[in-house]
């Protein structure tokens, strides 16, 4: 089915057809219809399904033909900085065709230049809740006129604990409009947030609930944790991998193996909320042209992270919730491309994952551990005396403005790196280990 059977106009055919694309996703055809129809959307979609496509080109079909306006008519809502920048820029590659003006809002990055976009006027706002409600409260942003509200990754925006900040959003905005919430998963919060707003809206789900991509191959390797670096980076080197994502649980994780990465000649870059804006899209923008080969991620900051075909996707640590392996494994096979996702799974971790296999389903098969040399003992950091040290570096959280982080543990000061005396390194056999081998199982006799 081409995008016209879809009712869109040429001028969004012919921006579509100069990125490369003819017919249009599952989630796609059939959100496309009703949204141009003036229905109110739940949609279920997991990361990778084209949704963004899916609201932003009927959105601009519906306000080229409305009446223009000085202030904003639509409102797309996200978690995170990278998808506000990158839905922004779906607008306006989509709408190069059109005469339409788009403005993007964030925290993280000066305020003045994104007050002065809003003053020139736009008629699509792409923006994060805390950045958009800083503006409301300065009254640098008029949402009076806006008709068509985008609410994206809802599920995520729960997580972050948006829900206070998104109902402030909600009493900015006009009675009468248009309302499209989309979310990878359904939750009773979602329900109950999805009834708060939406007016008789038609439901699509093109997934089942909680579906990990079809086309990701699932791998779980059972290593020990001290042996988690040396596996990761031969991977990344004997594959001969020049683009993976690896997750972390923390930022103080990413930055580490970050670093391990470097010191074992893999180039990585590291990025997470406490990384300023210039520093994460530096450090995205080099991944996307294949000058790094890993970018170590926390799982905030790998949202909205849209890296065409993107090969590897690594779970360095298993995620705390589930559902948040589904989004990390979406990263990779994405509009019907292949990919695989590796997980490196120790012995404390066996719980994590049998409720990733309940949430999916089925059961992810153990892949043979390869052999690969040991890992370089860690590099010692010669740290200047205490009252010569720099501050700690702001604990706010990913979009920069409002929101602080629930971790507070920064304030004390780490214990050394420096490894341990050989003599104290003593691996219990593989088995004793439940089948999460360790490299002194393996190695033979030098």
């Amino acid at each position: 089915m081409p995008f016209a059977a879809l009712g869109l106009i040429p001028e969004l055919t012919r921006a579509l057809a100069d990125r490369g694309y003819t017919e249009p996703t599952p989630v796609q055809a059939r959100v496309i219809p009703e949204i141009l129809a003036g229905r109110d959307i739940l949609a279920g979609a997991q990361t990778g399904t084209g949704k963004t496509g899916g609201f932003t080109l009927p959105l601009l079909q519906l306000l080229n033909s409305s009446s223009p306006s000085k202030f904003p008519r639509a409102l797309v809502l996200v978690p995170t900085r990278e998808l506000a920048a990158q839905v922004a820029e779906s607008v306006k590659s989509y709408g190069k065709y059109l005469h339409l003006k788009t403005a993007v809002v964030f925290g993280g990055v000066g305020i003045n230049p994104q007050i002065d976009a809003l003053r020139r006027g736009c008629d699509i706002l792409v923006a994060t809740p805390g950045r958009l409600l800083d503006h409301a409260q300065q009254r640098t942003v008029n949402l009076s006129h806006v008709n068509i509200f985008v609410l994206d990754e809802a599920d995520r925006m729960l997580d972050m604990g948006f829900i206070q900040d998104i109902r402030r959003v909600l009493k900015l905005l006009p009675q009468r409009r248009q309302n499209l919430l989309f979310s990878a998963t359904y939750s009773d919060e979602i329900r109950q947030l999805a009834q708060r707003f939406l007016h008789e809206p038609t439901e699509i789900e093109v997934a089942r609930r909680n579906a990990a991509v079809e086309s990701v191959e699932q791998r779980v390797y059972k290593v020990s944790k001290e042996d988690k670096r040396a596996l990761l980076s031969h991977l990344i080197k004997d594959g001969d991998w020049n683009q993976v994502l690896v997750f972390t649980r923390t930022k103080h994780g990413a930055n580490r193996l970050t670093k391990q990465l470097i010191q074992d000649g893999v180039k990585a870059a590291a990025i997470h909320g406490n990384k300023s804006q210039a520093a994460r899209t530096q450090a995205l923008s080099d991944f996307k042209q294949f000058k790094i080969q890993a970018l170590v991620a926390t799982e905030v900051a790998s949202r909205g992270l849209d890296i065409k075909e993107l090969p590897h996707v690594v779970n360095y640590e298993l995620p705390n919730v589930p559902e948040d392996y589904v989004h990390r494994i979406g990263r990779t096979g994405r509009a019907g491309a292949s990919g695989i996702a590796v997980s490196l799974v120790s012995s404390d971790e066996a719980n994590l994952l049998k409720q990733i296999e309940r949430v999916l389903k089925k059961r992810i098969s153990d892949s043979a551990v390869p052999d690969f040399p040991p890992a370089p003992p860690p590099l010692r950091e010669n740290h200047p005396p205490a009252q010569g040290r720099p501050k700690q570096e702001s604990r706010r959280s990913h979009e920069g403005s409002r929101h602080k982080s629930s971790q507070s543990g920064a304030s004390r000061p780490t214990r050394s790196s420096s490894p341990r005396p050989a003599s104290n390194e003593r691996p219990r056999p593989a088995s004793q280990q439940g089948g999460f081998r360790s490299r002194a199982s393996r190695r033979g006799p030098r």
